[in-house]
């Protein structure tokens, strides 16, 4: 009888261990199937040590975001790095968002191939080799262990492989999502924007135009936020981008504009000649002194990264006291009331974090005019007929031709041979078509005629494939192997340089004619000199077939010409004005007031203009119509001067 009871509690115990585990079990399978897959989202340019990538975000208005290029000239480039937690360790399947960049131009061979590495292993996928537009790769599995993992973004080529976001999930079936900003921003676990600050003048756009419209604003007692998407100031006249100021300063009616475009503009090719026209003066002895020691700075397209001056315009700013300086900030949308903006939202170009800053006043000085088309401006883009504005040189019907960007580029001699590869995925050139040179500027010109806005990063890859076939042809074919055979390709540049793209309206559209004739309206202000300057596609002899890669330009001569104030400001927002390429006039007249001597002056105008819309608590319609003479009285003494004498 013991010995039944014994085995009855052995098996009663037994069958209670049992169940315990398989309710464990069960339990542990029931929420396995109801607990939400773990994730893991990063975004490339958010790599904490990006090694030799780049941030590239010329196409955020159509992509949501930038992403990182490997443009590496045809050697790798430096890893990119970094850390990230997992939610949990285990196995996850990645996803890589990238594109065969080369790969609508019906090349087989994908120039942009990279490695994604997880913990010290590479996944099993070579990444930017399937899919002509952006979308996800699948890359395999990887293991994730618990904390701190690494992943590495590894570039195989140097021919601008490219990765904007980087997916992983632990339920292996599961697609990567469709991104938009507000998946993003979700994925990231963003907060709200934080509040930045409120300002006299919010000027968004940080190339010349933009850093004379701080400036001037700020020396006149206005306290400016000044905003650029890029890590340096400048825009095309940056390091980045490389193309020297022109345009002629210090004219008639105001002889003063321009002094502060001088302070921040250095020497180069213009000023020699302003110089040479101007001999005994301490300013033109300056220039002739330090173009005497530093000839180089004569370069005036595509020259040497210093003769760019970027700490030059970035000290200029810093200077200013009622300066606060915005770098690698895109502004992403802007809130208006009343035909008012009120604020703006900017986003991070690297951690894609977001701040508002508000404003009474406004300045488009993006180029692109993307203030005034998020704000609900009054835009053009393209050729207007000649019905329309009955200029001579305007098209019979309008259309989208616009001038194009430029992709400069320079080669070096070196002590000894240096080899380049073939690049198949690139423009194809023979003895005859290709173009023997070491310096390429302003007209390797593309996308003449395309969305500057929309199309930028199929108009600049193919400026780069012109660039790099030709100089494949050159290094790698007789009769050019032995007479390059020491020079290596030492820049091309990864950011295209803009020329016209969208135009805002304001009460006054400069036309043709009114330069031609010499029109004075009674609110000239800043003096264009540059002839109208058109650029048209130029189709290489014996590449009829192929999307033309260089341009060539028609220039109509005029007197120097005082361009209206109603250029400087939006018909429709009421606080909105604008400096650089994006001011009110037609296609045919931008072809004089584009170049950014003359945009530094109209920033030096803009800011004048935004101090007495401060004194005057007035809009820039307003100072036209009841303080025009005050601001005559700025233009003649010019923006307060921090150098002893021009």
């Amino acid at each position: 009888m013991k010995r039944r009871a014994v085995r009855f509690a052995f098996y009663f115990f037994a069958y209670l261990y049992d169940m315990k585990h398989f309710l464990s079990l069960l339990v542990s399978v029931l929420l396995s199937l109801s607990a939400p897959a773990q994730v893991v989202f990063l975004e490339a340019e958010g790599f904490v040590a990006p090694g030799g990538w780049t941030n590239d975000n010329q196409s955020t208005a159509r992509m949501g975001s930038p992403y990182m290029i490997a443009h590496g000239l045809g050697k790798p480039v430096a890893d990119a790095r970094t850390i990230f937690t997992a939610p949990s360790p285990g196995v996850y399947r990645l996803w890589v968002r990238t594109r065969d960049w080369t790969r609508s131009w019906g090349r087989e061979e994908s120039p942009g191939r990279f490695q994604v590495i997880v913990n010290g292993k590479a996944a099993d996928a070579v990444f930017g080799t399937k899919t002509e537009e952006w979308a996800w790769q699948d890359g395999g599995t990887v293991e994730l262990v618990e904390g701190k993992n690494i992943i590495t973004l590894h570039d195989l080529t140097g021919f601008d492989g490219r990765c904007d976001a980087i997916f992983m999930t632990n339920d292996l079936d599961s697609p990567a999502p469709e991104l938009n900003a507000a998946v993003r921003r979700k994925l990231l676990g963003l907060k709200r924007p934080a509040k930045a600050g409120k300002y006299d003048l919010v000027v968004v756009g940080g190339g010349i135009a933009g850093i004379t419209s701080a400036i001037s604003a700020a020396r006149l007692g206005c306290k400016v936020a000044l905003i650029q998407n890029r890590p340096v100031l400048g825009g095309n006249n940056s390091s980045e981008i490389r193309v020297g100021l022109s345009g002629l300063i210090y004219q008639e009616p105001y002889p003063k504009l321009g002094k502060l475009m001088d302070e921040i503009g250095g020497v180069g090719y213009w000023t020699r000649h302003e110089a040479l026209a101007d001999p005994g003066s301490p300013r033109s002895e300056r220039i002739l002194k330090t173009l005497a020691e530093h000839p180089e700075k004569a370069i005036h397209n595509a020259g040497p990264a210093s003769n760019y001056e970027d700490d030059m315009k970035l000290n200029a700013v810093l200077a200013e006291p009622n300066i606060t300086l915005f770098l690698n900030k895109e502004v992403i949308s802007a809130k208006t009331f009343l035909g008012k903006i009120r604020k703006v939202v900017a986003k991070d170009i690297s951690t894609s974090e977001e701040i508002v800053i508000k404003g009474k006043l406004f300045a488009d000085c993006t180029g692109d005019g993307n203030l005034g088309f998020l704000a609900g401006a009054d835009w053009r883009m393209g050729r207007e007929s000649k019905a329309e504005t009955g200029e001579p040189r305007a098209p019979e019907e309008p259309d989208m031709m616009t001038m194009g960007t430029s992709v400069q580029w320079y080669a070096t001699a070196k002590d000894e041979p240096e080899d380049f590869p073939e690049c198949p995925w690139a423009m194809t050139f023979s003895d005859s078509t290709c173009i023997p040179i070491i310096h390429g500027e302003w007209d390797w010109e593309t996308g003449l005629g395309k969305d500057q806005v929309n199309e930028i990063e199929h108009i600049r890859d193919h400026g780069l494939r012109a660039v790099f076939g030709n100089w494949a042809y050159l290094k790698n074919n007789d009769p050019f192997k032995e007479e390059f055979k020491d020079k290596s390709l030492e820049w091309v540049a990864c950011i295209g340089g803009k020329r016209e793209s969208r135009r805002l309206l304001g009460d006054v559209i400069l036309k043709e004619q009114d330069l031609i004739e010499g029109v004075e309206y009674e609110d000239g202000t800043f003096t264009t000199t540059w002839g109208m300057d058109l650029h048209y596609p130029k189709v290489e002899p014996g590449m009829e077939g192929e999307e033309p890669f260089r341009a060539v330009s028609n220039t109509t001569r005029h007197k120097p010409f005082a361009v209206p104030f109603r250029c400087l400001y939006s018909r429709n927002i009421k606080n909105l004005m604008m400096a650089g390429r994006d001011i009110s006039v037609t296609h045919v007249a931008l072809g004089t007031v584009r170049v950014m001597r003359t945009g530094g002056m109209m920033g030096e105008v803009v800011g004048m203009a935004a101090s007495l819309c401060k004194s005057h608590r007035a809009t820039p319609r307003g100072i036209y119509k009841s303080h025009l003479e005050e601001l005559k009285a700025l233009m003649e003494e010019g923006v307060p001067d921090h150098h002893a004498e021009r």
